[in-house]
């Protein structure tokens, strides 16, 4: 079985190769509300790091413990990797079905210690070890590291999900390969696997500049995107998914070993104008929003709450199978946590209206970059799944007057 390992890892290939190969959604015209920082990414907030591990080995039938494999990790850390400095926080969700580890003490202390780490729904446990012994190795010895924050999304369909391929290896590569600069999108790190609104999906990221007279603070967002249905997809406001002919899911080969892929139509059988199969949506989306307005913990839940929003702009429901969780935090107010009395800032209340927008924006665009990124992908059991057709979007957003 041939292995294809693509570590997004500074120390094994200089940074220029991660540069976006693909045009963005803002590069192909397609209208957003809003300011973006210069790198339009989570890492516009000055000091955040984020690494990426992608895992692609094999092809052909599931066999469970061997692959195919598509999967990986993403990690977000708010203070860089070599910084412990907690940082105040909150999370949110909109439907439960998913996992989010170490947010019943982010709720209770207010505080976020740590990377924020995102993989497949069955390797948060070895993920979470992972970053607790990374902590340790490194001298973080605050016991608070026996929380961390890792959350999930599910990727059984394009990858063997129970063979558990990502190992504590994969989860300190992320995090020592962490730095700041533009952030690779689509189908890597935790991402690599994921479906969304029934196109491939994954990472996407997104940020906004507030005004100067709203602070100029910076709001930065990062998804991993795995909801919805096509045929409620909307971009820029237009709903595109029931005009998109073809890209339809479908199987190379026959008779798949996953359930619910059954009655799939075969590659190449079915015709470019025929309408897609319907289905239930399913799937999950995290988002995490950083930023470095100085807000304190209850002002952040706040922030978490308007996150869908924006999800609700692209046709997310929150679906009964769905797991939409979401954190909030700030970088402000540095060494609040472990001063004995802190003095710390906040932005009024009346002053919050811009992040809240702010945060909607960028996590529209973070989903539509994310699925545009994204390129065709088959996985376990010939499992096809087709990248967005671009190309046939910005024909209909024209065709509704929003490009030219």
């Amino acid at each position: 079985m041939r292995l294809v390992s693509l570590l997004l890892v500074s120390t094994l290939i200089p940074s220029m190769a991660f540069a976006q190969q693909k045009p963005r959604a803002r590069e192909l015209g397609i209208p957003f509300s809003g300011t973006p920082g210069p790198l339009n990414a989570i890492t516009d907030v000055a000091g955040i790091e984020v690494g990426q591990v992608t895992l692609i080995r094999g092809d052909g039938k599931l066999v469970a413990g061997k692959g195919p494999v598509r999967t990986g990790v993403t990690t977000i850390l708010p203070r860089g990797k070599d910084n412990s400095d907690a940082v105040m926080a909150a999370w949110s969700t909109l439907n439960g079905n998913g996992e989010m580890t170490g947010t019943t003490w982010v709720e209770e202390s207010g505080f976020l210690w740590g990377p924020v780490s995102i993989t497949n729904t069955l390797s948060v446990g070895v993920v979470r070890d992972a970053v607790i012994d990374w902590a340790v190795r490194r001298n973080f010895d605050e016991f608070l590291w026996a929380l961390p924050v890792v959350a999930e999304t599910w990727d059984g369909g394009l990858n063997d999900i129970t063979g558990m391929h990502v190992t504590k290896e994969t989860a300190f590569q992320a995090l020592d390969g962490a730095r700041t600069g533009p952030v690779t999108e689509g189908s890597v790190g935790g991402g690599t696997g994921m479906v969304c609104h029934q196109f491939k999906g994954g990472i996407g990221t997104a940020s906004r500049k507030l005004s100067a007279q709203a602070g100029g603070y910076t709001v930065g967002v990062l998804v991993q995107c795995n909801y919805g249905g096509r045929r409620r997809l909307s971009i820029a406001g237009v709903p595109v998914g029931p005009e998109i002919k073809g890209a339809t899911d479908c199987l190379t080969l026959p008779s798949p070993t996953q359930k619910f892929l059954a009655g799939l139509p075969r590659c190449g059988t079915t015709t470019t104008g025929q309408a897609p199969p319907t289905r239930e949506e399913r799937g999950s989306i995290i988002v995490v929003v950083a930023t470095d307005a100085p807000l304190l913990p209850h002002q952040l839940k706040r922030v978490a709450k308007r996150i869908p929003l924006g999800i609700g702009r692209m046709g997310g429901i929150g679906g009964d199978s769905s797991g939409d969780i979401f954190i909030a935090f700030s970088t402000a107010n540095p060494g609040a946590e472990s001063d004995t009395l802190a003095t710390v800032r906040m932005l009024q209340n009346d002053r919050i209206n811009p992040v809240f927008e702010a945060t909607i924006d960028a996590t529209e665009e973070a989903i539509v970059n994310a699925m545009v990124a994204a390129e065709t992908m088959t996985g376990a059991d010939g499992y096809r799944v087709h990248a967005l057709p671009v190309d046939q979007v910005l024909t209909l957003l024209r065709r509704a007057g929003r490009i030219k």
